[in-house]
């Protein structure tokens, strides 16, 4: 399953920008990472039976096992990607919340989109490594 994050606003070569590839070189699964304008922009097409998650901060806070154990379920439900959708500074439009599979919160504090977007590279590979059974998740 391919985890595509799709990210409002351009990180450039930046602290959080080194953050974010070092994650991603090291997931295991296939991933993309698409970086559109702060507005407008086109979001490109899913491939079939994509699932959509919205980052919003009203969304449900998951656990790292509990981020890992629905990305299994995804994946083993026939998902042929995960798309990972980081807004602007003002949000998502309530249409593209309304539409989501998963709306994800990293908690209820505004962050700003540049930080999520590393946060959620770490997140997405620390759910890859548990599904792995590798040892960068420690329970407790």
């Amino acid at each position: 399953m391919l985890l595509h994050l799709i990210a409002r606003g351009k990180i450039g070569r930046s602290p959080e920008g080194e953050l974010v590839e070092r994650y991603i070189k090291r997931i295991a699964w296939p991933t993309r990472v698409t970086e559109l304008p702060e507005q407008g922009g086109t979001i490109p097409a899913p491939l079939g039976n994509a699932v959509s998650v919205v980052l919003d901060e009203r969304g449900e806070a998951l656990g790292s096992v509990a981020l890992a154990r629905r990305l299994e379920g995804w994946r083993d439900g026939g998902r042929r990607e995960a798309r990972f959708l980081i807004g602007a500074a003002d949000g998502h439009p309530a249409n593209t919340r309304a539409e989501a599979d998963l709306l994800l919160s990293f908690g209820p504090a505004t962050w700003p989109h540049l930080l999520v977007r590393a946060m959620l590279a770490e997140q997405l590979f620390r759910a890859t490594a548990i599904l792995a059974n590798h040892p960068y998740h420690r329970d407790g």
